[in-house]
């Protein structure tokens, strides 16, 4: 095993890598920007080194800085937690080449698997259904018209180099793809420094499903069970949960069972998670692939009781895997709520500023992900996630009343400042999610329910109804 692992990330993350290394014995080594130099995870390491200031691009997102600080506090691993360089091929290969194990994939894997037109490629190879599209990058706006009529609209551009729900354009008309395909291209170049787009079919009303994946490099890889990811803003996710409900257990074997085979084509290696859109008449389609640890990863460890970065450290480390596939038993239903530093009303605006008040929930059965205190400063510089608040529970519903009443007691409060938390309890109390009909549409269509909707009884679903004003877009 490792004797030191430096962590190349911030926030909750960063925190909860370091604790699973507190508990295996690897002395950690946390990095931080000017603005986090106070931080829960600086604090909680047994060293600490700033390595730029607040901008990423200066100090999370700079390779030299990293690699640096690694081999100047004897670090002999590198885990890159998510976001940031997480799957940056050629991050992995710089500390390859200077003698640090990158805790992730093979840079030759992150490169095939991170371009989202290859991987798509890929995965059609390995037999996995894909959604119509490019085989690769667009090269002109003629060859995205012309692919997108042969399709059929709606369309959507999406960053050959993206993730996380970024650098996507969705294109229901012909005459708006001009404009598209170059907002598209320019949102790709800011945030990711890369301006290919590739196109495929855009479906509206579909679950957003991924399968947890672990593999030892070696053809050997086993799954964890599926998470529906539906709920989301912007095509980023705010709610997560497994096993995915009002799907078939027959749906959803075949769909990990395809990922397995997949996984093991490309002889994977770590943590990873392949994501599928999934369709009204359960035909399921491969997105991508993301060769890191997830931000939802908590629900699987509840249902499960594998601590995800302990595996990823044994597997880096040699040691293979340690489960078999007849040894994954998931139990009970986990549901994951991410709390963020926005304004829903405002169509989730950022709300940076300094934290007054912090109360994280607790209880039985309730995890709380986070790195914030009283006095914490958000800023607009990173990601405005406060905390994920993950429950367990032995059904759907003693769970969805579980994170209900965990949300109602988180508060925090800071001047300026609003969260996501009331409108994270909006969305459990919607008769549409409480009766699992909910699709990646939910959010954009959440309005007034009437009496004689889906599900809806109001002695049954209490919770309060989303109404008109509640979100803005």
């Amino acid at each position: 095993m490792f004797s030191t692992v430096l962590i190349a990330n911030r926030g909750e993350i960063a925190l909860r890598i370091a604790r699973t290394c507190r508990e295996l014995g690897i002395r950690t080594v946390a990095v931080c920007s000017d603005s986090d130099r106070n931080s829960m995870v600086a604090r909680f390491a047994d060293e600490t080194v700033c390595i730029g200031p607040s901008e990423a691009r200066r100090s999370y997102l700079n390779p030299a800085a990293l690699v640096t600080a690694a081999l100047q506090a004897g670090a002999d691993a590198v885990h890159p937690g998510y976001g940031f360089l997480s799957e940056d091929p050629d991050f992995a290969e710089i500390c390859q080449d200077a003698g640090l194990t990158f805790i992730g994939p093979a840079p030759s894997v992150l490169a095939r698997l991170g371009d989202k037109a290859e991987a798509r490629n890929i995965a059609r190879a390995a037999g996995l259904p894909v959604l119509p599209g490019s085989t690769k990058p667009l090269a002109t706006l003629a060859q995205a018209r012309s692919l997108a009529a042969e399709i059929g609209y709606p369309v959507i551009l999406k960053a050959v180099a993206g993730g996380g729900g970024r650098g996507m354009r969705v294109v229901r008309d012909p005459r708006d793809m001009a404009r598209e395909y170059a907002q598209a291209r320019a949102g790709a170049q800011t945030a990711f420094g890369d301006s290919r787009v590739y196109l495929e079919k855009y479906l509206d009303n579909a679950r957003h499903i991924e399968v947890q994946i672990l593999g030892d490099g070696h053809g050997n890889v086993i799954h964890l069970g599926e998470r529906d990811c539906s709920v989301q803003r912007r095509r980023q996710k705010l709610v997560e949960e497994t096993p995915a409900p009002g799907l078939s257990r027959e749906l959803t074997g075949r769909i990990c069972a395809a990922t397995v085979r997949a996984a093991q084509a490309v002889g994977y290696a770590g943590a990873g998670t392949y994501e599928f859109l999934v369709d009204d008449e359960d035909g399921f389609h491969a997105m991508e692939v993301n060769c890191r640890i997830q931000v939802e990863h908590p629900v699987t460890e509840m249902v499960t009781g594998i601590d995800l970065v302990r595996e990823q450290l044994q597997v880096a480390a040699g040691y293979g895997l340690a489960h078999r596939q007849e040894d994954i038993v998931p139990r009970g239903v986990a549901i994951e709520c991410r709390v963020n530093a926005e304004d829903p009303r405002r169509g989730f605006l950022p709300t940076p500023g300094t934290v007054r008040r912090f109360v994280p929930p607790a209880g039985p059965f309730v995890r709380v992900d986070t790195h914030g205190e009283p006095g914490m400063r958000v800023t607009p510089d990173y990601d405005p996630l406060l905390a994920k608040v993950a429950v367990w529970a032995p059904d759907r519903r003693q769970a969805i009343a579980r994170a209900e009443r965990a949300l109602e007691e988180f508060h925090v409060e800071g001047p300026g400042m609003c969260t996501t938390r009331d409108f994270l309890r909006e969305v459990l109390g919607h008769p549409v999610y409480r009766a699992a009909k909910h699709t990646t549409a939910l959010i954009d269509e959440m309005r007034v329910i009437q009496p004689g909707d889906v599900a809806f009884d109001r002695r049954a679903n209490p919770a309060p109804v989303i109404r008109e004003r509640s979100v803005v877009y």
